[in-house]
């Protein structure tokens, strides 16, 4: 169920947030649309974000460095302008990376069912733990889009297949495990953060799938809960 629609974009491959975000400023894929000379409402913040001059005023420079972020987010249009959907993809990014190795703190993800897989709608991060014991994680992950939402509740792995082809997408889905219908951990070769999200399927990188992979068997428990931004 992961949208795999946009191949041409380049995945950043990111397997846990403690360490800093990087970003890919240099090459960029070849761009259809001319770079902006307008700078958008969330020119500073943008500009903070990507380590540039904070200045609210849009550069050559400044453009640039906004197109290589979008271009490999898959954010459109990808012009360098600093608008909500730029912004509240570096937004997130930041929340994530200010989790930390403590992504239960709020203790929303049950504790007394042993491992369990949890997943952060709000903050679109899934993580591994056992008790209170942190096993893996968090990773960034790629939700359900509005309309295709990832279902909340506490559900179990209950069918896992390395080599799944989805029969409604007819596209890969490597290393699914299915916890909720057709809705599975599953990995992409699309950035975690490219909008607007997946049709119901948890996506993740290919490093984190085959983490979870090695990690969880059918039966173990997984905890959806929270609300992704936008739906």
């Amino acid at each position: 169920m992961g949208d795999l629609r946009r191949r041409g974009v380049v995945a950043l491959g990111v397997t846990a947030l403690v360490a800093p975000l990087t970003l890919a400023i240099g090459a960029t894929p070849a761009q259809a649309a001319s770079c902006t000379t307008s700078a958008g409402p969330y020119q500073k913040k943008v500009e903070k974000f990507l380590g540039r001059p904070v200045d609210g005023k849009q550069s050559a420079a400044d453009c640039k460095a906004v197109r290589a972020f979008q271009s490999t987010h898959g954010i459109r249009p990808n012009i360098g302008y600093a608008g909500p959907v730029t912004w509240g993809v570096m937004n997130l990014m930041n929340k994530q990376k200010a989790v930390g190795k403590n992504p239960n703190k709020a203790g929303k993800c049950p504790t007394d069912k042993g491992r369990i897989a949890c997943v952060d709608l709000t903050l679109q991060l899934s993580w591994i733990q056992d008790g209170r014991k942190l096993v893996y994680g968090p990773v960034p992950v790629r939700t359900g889009r509005n309309g295709y939402e990832t279902r909340t509740g506490l559900k179990k792995v209950y069918w896992r297949n390395k080599n799944h082809v989805s029969t409604i997408y007819d596209v890969p889905m490597p290393y699914s495990q299915f916890f909720d219908g057709g809705q599975a951990f599953h990995s992409v070769g699309v950035s975690m953060w490219n909008p607007p999200g997946s049709h119901g399927c948890v996506n993740m990188t290919s490093t984190a799938a085959k983490k979870y992979w090695s990690l969880l068997k059918k039966g173990d428990d997984v905890y959806v809960y929270g609300r992704k931004p936008g739906t």
